[in-house]
């Protein structure tokens, strides 16, 4: 089963009523504050694990921002919050994020966890080149408010012509 036709990009936060400006606390605190619509805007096959989730590597302390379980999968699913544009450093970050939980979290039978960037831009060209498909992380953008009609339109045929390039690349 490919994790592509789990997840999806964009994914619409508006009903977290965010104000212009916030950081990745209040982000995360309003998602949390909403996590039964949060976790319905994803699916309705992931369960809450817990946030800000330490793990401890050598000397040194990581957290998690929120971690997931996807039932159908039957993987941990990792969501990293970010503010800005996705940056290239945010794969390294994950990576080890990965490699942790599938060494000390994943259980018999279950599949390697699985990452999600959330970050508010993203360039397709830039996740494109790093290969994060190969990585099992997914970058996804968010968005604070509903965008018009047209911007979803365009976004829709942008990414059924991605799909049909892939297809025809197979």
């Amino acid at each position: 089963m490919s994790t592509d036709l789990f997840f999806r990009d964009p994914y619409v936060l508006d009903f977290l009523e965010l104000k212009d400006t916030y950081s990745e606390k209040d982000l995360e605190n309003a998602i949390l504050a909403e996590l039964e619509n949060f976790m319905l805007e994803f699916g309705r096959d992931f369960t809450f694990v817990g946030r800000q989730v330490r793990i401890t590597i050598g000397d040194k302390d990581y957290y998690i921002d929120l971690l997931f379980y996807h039932r159908k999968l039957r993987r941990l699913v990792l969501i990293e919050l970010k503010l800005g544009e996705f940056k290239p450093e945010y794969k390294g970050q994950v990576e080890l994020y990965l490699r942790w939980l599938d060494k000390y979290e994943k259980n018999q039978g279950e599949e390697s966890p699985i990452g999600i960037i959330l970050c508010a831009e993203k360039s397709h060209e830039t996740v494109e080149l790093l290969e994060l498909d190969q990585s099992g992380i997914h970058v996804a953008q968010y968005l604070t408010q509903m965008p018009p009609k047209d911007v979803l339109e365009a976004k829709l045929h942008k990414a059924i012509e991605r799909a049909k390039s892939r297809l025809v690349q197979k």
